[in-house]
Parts: C-alpha cells; structure tokens; sequence
C-alpha cells in the first residue's frame, strides 16, 4: 500500500461495465485496487489505464467465481491482504426467461454466482475490515429485489438475498465502523441484457439508465450514508415509507396463536 493510498477496494466482475466504472471512480478518490474477473487481457488494460492516469496501484487477480477454486483464491487474497478496506461485490448473472423456459442448471449457476460466491467473499473480508478498524462492503443488488416480478424469479430471487444480506450485515457490523450498502439498479446500459437473452436495445429508453450514472449516483448514495441506494428513485421518502411499513410489520410476525382469520373452529365429537 503507497503512502497516500486511502486503502485499497477489491471489485468483482471488473473488467468491463459497472464493475470498471467502479475501479475508474474508486481510484480516482485515491483507492488501489484490486481488480477480478475471467478475462484476464481486459483485467490489464484496465489496470494499466488506471495506473497511468490515476497514479494508483492496481492489482489483477484472474478468477471465475462461478467456480469454486476460483471463489476460494479471491478468499485466500481477501484474508491476506491487510491493506484492504472496500469490497464491491458486483460480478452476477442475470436470466430475463420464465421459470418454464429456463434450464434449471443455468439457475444454478447464477444462485452460485449471485448468492454462494458473494456470501464468501463477504465473510472472507470482514473479519478483516473489522480488525483493521472499519471497511465498506458495496453488494450490487437490483430492483428486481423488491419488484421480483418484472424478470426472472430465480434472480429476483437473488438480489433479494443481496438485499437482505446487506441489511442484515449493515445491522450486525455498524458498531464496527463496517459500512454495507446494497444497490439496486434498475435497466442499466450494459452487457448484462445481451448475456441475459435481452439485448438492451429492446428495452424502453425511458427506463434505461446509462453505467456511468448510475455508478455516481450509486457512490453519491454511499457518501450520503445510505444502506440501501436505488439510483432512479425520484423520491428517497417512498423507500423510507417502505421501509417503515416494512418495520411496522415486524412485531407482529411472531406469536403464540394463529391470527384470529386463520383459527379453525374445532368440532365436538359425537
């Protein structure tokens, strides 16, 4: 770690989209990094580019985290390092496809991707950040999380484990000096459609967002200490209204008798 470095943030899925924007912007705040992806061509030309108009340090680490030798060398890197105070989960699948047009073992795969590669590496880094005094862990959501029905359900049904996840560490880890974010984008200009079945030039312009706003305002979240970031919500007051009624129903969700509409009445025996 250089002496100027702010520390150095390790991003998943880094060598093109979302992923590449984040190591742009996080080395441009004086971060090293530490970038990690399949492709190990883009991976350095990305480092290098940085390196040269940033003056950071950048590190590659090639590895498929749908994988799970893959997933275990990002893990040995994340425990060794003790220059790192960032995560950001961003590598992911995505399926646009109904359940019945789907193949089960792709869903598998993006579970393995989404969910299982992300939870490791998160409890790889913690520990960590939490001895070294704090950290950040950025996990990339969707709104699909709390909208499941506008894609597929299997991941839908991941970024709302991402969500959860990162509510519940966030809850877990605050009194650490740990900041958890999760980011829910909605359509965003990527490679993500394409590879999901979904070309983004199909989608409605209106609602599709291009990567490098959506990354700003995902980190103008973060500075903002929001948990949760969705980058096109006009209004953060309807999240915290969610949020509310979502609080609301918690001291009701667990007692010793059924609610009143789900008692059956009991018959006497002849």
């Amino acid at each position: 770690m250089s002496a100027t470095t702010k520390g150095t943030f390790v991003i998943t899925g880094a060598s093109s989209g979302i992923g590449a924007l984040y190591a742009d912007r996080l080395a441009r705040r004086g971060h090293d990094l530490v970038l990690v992806a399949r492709s190990e061509d883009r991976l350095r030309a990305l480092a290098n580019r940085l390196e040269q108009e940033t003056g950071r340090h950048v590190g590659v680490l090639v590895a498929d985290l749908g994988d799970k030798a893959g997933v275990a060398k990002v893990e040995a890197a994340l425990k060794a390092d003790k220059s790192i105070i960032g995560l950001v989960n961003n590598a992911g699948l995505g399926a646009t496809a109904p359940l019945l047009q789907s193949s089960v073992e792709a869903m598998e795969a993006m579970i393995d991707l989404n969910v299982t590669a992300l939870t490791r590496l998160t409890y790889a880094v913690a520990p960590g950040l939490v001895e070294r005094g704090g950290g950040t862990i950025i996990n990339i959501a969707s709104v699909v999380a709390i909208a499941p029905e506008l894609l597929n359900g299997v991941y839908g049904g991941s970024k709302a484990f991402v969500l959860a996840f990162s509510q519940s560490l966030q809850h877990e880890l605050a009194d650490k000096n740990i900041r958890v974010q999760a980011v829910l984008p909605g359509a965003t200009a990527t490679d993500f459609w394409a590879i999901a079945g979904k070309p983004v030039e199909q989608l409605p312009q209106a609602i599709v967002m291009s990567a490098e706003d959506m990354v700003d305002a995902s980190l103008a979240g973060l500075d903002q200490g929001e948990v949760v970031t969705i980058p096109a919500l006009p209004e953060v007051a309807d999240w915290n209204a969610y949020e509310n009624a979502r609080m609301a129903l918690a001291p009701q969700l667990s007692r010793n008798q059924p609610a009143v509409r789900y008692r059956v009445r009991k018959i006497d025996a002849a």
